[in-house]
């Protein structure tokens, strides 16, 4: 299931990537074959949304050529499988420090996300270039915790519509909502100080790596093009 073509220029180290990759989403469908043997419909329909998430990557490799590499397949898959495989379909989500786990981690895995979003447009004609790193680094933190916020209004939502769900403690709602606010913004501080330390010394190979292996990969995405007089 998972895109091979990605792991050509760093076999070893993109096969490790992937391996675990692989591994989860095997879980993931012994999972939905036993819950359609008990007819558990529910976890059907979750498990699949996480095998579906999962191969995103190959989809995007299939339909657009866009090869993403393996270091942020294997965060992208292990977030997937821990919040909605193991969170929701498991229950893990009863232990109180999962939850501060997950939105440490999506707080981490959304501040990849916005980084890398306006340092890989800063590499085209999109915007203008050379962007301060100060205002990348700013940006990765502020995305973050812009999401984490409208998913806490969802949450905050779906208990005003259906208070059975209780996805927010009817004893300690604003409680909980700080905490998953705060926790977001320290994964985005995390990234935003490897994203630093990258674009002033190339160092944290973790996000070097992906960024380095997602331009190696994708070259026609980030052509300049050429202006006429």
């Amino acid at each position: 299931m998972t895109n091979v073509d990605s792991t050509r220029n760093d076999p070893d180290r993109g096969g490790v990537y992937l391996t675990i990759t692989a591994i989860i989403q095997a879980i993931c469908v012994l999972g939905l074959v036993l819950y359609v043997l008990r007819r558990d419909w529910e976890n059907v329909v979750l498990t699949a949304c996480v095998i579906v998430l999962t191969l995103v990557p190959t989809l995007l490799w299939r339909r657009y050529r866009i090869l993403i590499p393996p270091e942020f397949q294997v965060v992208s898959a292990l977030f997937v499988f821990l919040s909605i495989f193991l969170g929701s379909v498991r229950g893990y989500y009863s232990y109180w420090w999962w939850d501060v786990v997950l939105h440490t981690s999506s707080g981490f895995l959304l501040g990849i996300v916005g980084f890398l979003s306006v340092f890989l447009l800063n590499r085209t004609d999109r915007i203008p270039r050379e962007i301060r790193p100060i205002f990348l680094c700013f940006f990765a933190v502020t995305f973050a915790v812009t999401l984490g916020v409208v998913w806490e209004i969802f949450e905050f939502a779906c208990d005003r519509i259906a208070p059975g769900m209780d996805m927010q403690s009817a004893k300690s709602g604003v409680r909980d909502t700080m905490h998953d606010l705060i926790v977001d913004t320290v994964g985005a501080i995390v990234v935003a100080i490897m994203g630093w330390a990258y674009l002033k010394g190339g160092r944290f190979s973790f996000l070097a790596d992906g960024i380095k292996g997602f331009l190696a990969k994708n070259p026609r995405l980030f052509a300049r093009k050429e202006k006429t007089s």
